[in-house]
C-alpha cells in the first residue's frame, strides 16, 4: 500500500490544497472522482496519465485521463471512490495517508457529455509506483510537471460525432496524436497554480 510520502515538497502543496472548495452533491449528477497521483521523478515532480481502452459507449473511449469513475454504493465517499477506482483500473493501492487534498468540483462544459460532477483528489506517492493495465486502461505515463508549461496547444478532437477545436497540452511523452484535453486538461490547469 502506498501511504507516506517524504518528499519535503508534499508538505509545501497540502495547505494549497486546503482551500479548494468541494460542491455539495447536486441533484440528477452522476457523482464521480479521479486521483491525480504526484511524485518525485528524475525530472522533478512528475504527474500519472493513463490511456483509457476503447470502448463503445464510452465517451472518454482512448483519451488521456485520470485514474477515476463513478461512486458506487459501498463507496463510503469520493475520496473512497478514487482509491477504489485507482486500485481497479491500475493496481496502485493508495492509503489515506498519502492524500495531500481535493481541486475544485468540475462538471463537463461540452453538452453533449454525461451530467457528471467530478472531484479530484490530489495524492502525494513516493516512491514512483508502477501502474498496470486493466479492462480500462491499456497504459500509463508518468510526466514532469514541469512539461505542462510549455505544452499548451489546441487540438481538434471527435466528440460524438462532431469535431471541437478545444484547449489542450500537447506533451512529447505521450504518442503522436495523443493529447491531455477536457476535464483533464481543466484539472491539471487547476493544480498548475498551486504547485
Amino acid at each position: 500500500m502506498i501511504n507516506k510520502q517524504p518528499d519535503p515538497f508534499f508538505h509545501k502543496l497540502r495547505p494549497r490544497l486546503v482551500s479548494a472548495k468541494p460542491a455539495p452533491p447536486a441533484p440528477g449528477l452522476l457523482e464521480t472522482s479521479v486521483a491525480v497521483l504526484l511524485a518525485p521523478g528524475p525530472s522533478g515532480l512528475e504527474v500519472l496519465f493513463i490511456r483509457r481502452a476503447e470502448r463503445a459507449g464510452d465517451p472518454w473511449s482512448g483519451h488521456i485521463g485520470l485514474p477515476g469513475g463513478r461512486r458506487e454504493g459501498g463507496d463510503a465517499g469520493l475520496l473512497d471512490t478514487a482509491i477504489r477506482e485507482t486500485r481497479e483500473e491500475i493496481g496502485v493501492d493508495l492509503a489515506p495517508g498519502a492524500l495531500l487534498g481535493a481541486l475544485d468540483d468540475l462538471a463537463p462544459s461540452i453538452p453533449s457529455a454525461p451530467p457528471l460532477m467530478i472531484r479530484p483528489y490530489v495524492f502525494g506517492v513516493s516512491p514512483r509506483p508502477r501502474a498496470g493495465v486493466s479492462e480500462e486502461v491499456v497504459c500509463s505515463y508518468w510526466v514532469p510537471l514541469g512539461s505542462l508549461h510549455g505544452a499548451r496547444d489546441s487540438a481538434k478532437v471527435s466528440v460524438r460525432e462532431k469535431i471541437l477545436d478545444v484547449p489542450c497540452f500537447r506533451l512529447p511523452e505521450l504518442p503522436e496524436g495523443l493529447v491531455v484535453w477536457g476535464l483533464t486538461y481543466r484539472i491539471l490547469n487547476g493544480l498548475l497554480p498551486l504547485v
